[in-house]
């Protein structure tokens, strides 16, 4: 067994596979545009207004490696699962700086584990560092403003004898941590997330995983605002194309997705869990089960009482004894 191998198994008596942890992901950072949706590097600021003005958002980029990408924010999704996990194994202090190594990490966010995935990780760890974001959410003031990037600090340890990537700690940004250990900040991601290829697609399933949840009618928004959610950089039309595709395949995790139209005849998308059709079934054949044997416990108290009354009738009275 190579020496690799031997500090990799070593080390795997101490970290929890991935596999084995419910993804989580913070609500505020799903249903808001604070990832980059393309690959290539955006320089682009990123901003975002809520229809009722309350919430804003402003992402800016260092020059030198642009904005963090949606799939840049898989590290802090391994890093919200770990912490959670560690929550809810009991412990107290909960730390907001991990350690684990290249190949675990690389491993559980469906990465390459070889020298590609290595070079993308250091520079997703760049990215998410020297991005700048500004928002008024968790402000109790509408001119109330945050500042921060999404990791403090990162270290990534390699062998010095062959150069071989070993160890990586991280530290997350204090509002990142907050947003982590904060009571029911958290939602559970489907395992499927991290093979969609496309940054609409994962843009658009954290927003319906964030709105539609488990709503047994599920959740319709105009694309307008889904466009503005996600953030894309693309126009309105452009981003009514790539819709119609995702649509047509229907390939996202847990929801179903179509076109329909609002209230005001606005052209719409509406999702709706792949279950919610199945359990809306289950609970109005449940309620029907439920009336019908009610309505038997009626109609057998009923024949009783008759029943009852047909006898008294046939009892004799004393004089025909």
């Amino acid at each position: 067994m190579s020496k690799r191998a031997i500090r990799q198994q070593e080390f795997d008596l101490f970290v929890p596979r991935m596999n084995s942890l419910p993804l989580k992901d913070q609500r505020e950072v799903m249903e808001r545009p604070f990832f980059s949706l393309s690959k290539r590097k955006r320089l682009k600021p990123i901003e975002y207004t809520s229809p009722d003005g309350e919430v804003w958002v402003h992402v800016s980029a260092n020059p030198s490696f642009g904005i963090a990408t949606i799939w840049d924010a898989d590290i802090l999704i391994w890093a919200t699962s770990r912490i959670n996990q560690m929550r809810e194994a009991g412990e107290n202090d909960l730390p907001r700086t991990l350690h684990t190594t290249t190949y675990d990490l690389l491993k559980a966010i469906k990465r390459d584990t070889g020298g590609k995935g290595y070079r993308e990780l250091q520079a997703a760890l760049q990215r998410l560092e020297a991005t700048t974001i500004q928002t008024s959410i968790r402000g109790t003031k509408r001119n109330t403003k945050a500042q921060f990037g999404w990791l403090d600090e990162w270290m990534l340890e390699s062998d010095a004898v062959t150069g071989a990537p070993k160890g990586l700690t991280l530290t997350l940004s204090n509002w990142v941590y907050e947003g982590v250990i904060k009571d029911r900040s958290l939602l559970t991601l489907h395992a499927d997330y991290f093979a969609l290829s496309g940054g609409v697609e994962r843009a658009i399933y954290r927003i319906a995983r964030k709105h539609a949840g488990d709503q047994a009618s599920g959740w319709t928004c105009r694309v307008s605002v889904l466009h503005d959610k996600t953030g894309s950089e693309s126009p309105l039309k452009q981003f009514n194309y790539l819709l119609k595709r995702i649509i047509a395949a229907n390939d996202l995790p847990e929801y179903d997705v179509s076109f329909v139209n609002a209230a005001d005849n606005s052209p719409a998308v509406h999702f709706i869990r792949r279950d919610a059709v199945e359990r809306a079934a289950i609970k109005t054949d449940l309620a029907r089960l439920a009336a019908d044997s009610e309505r038997r416990t009626r109609e057998d108290a009923r024949t009783l009482a008759v029943d009852g009354m047909f006898e008294k009738r046939k009892v004799p009275s004393s004089g025909e004894r």
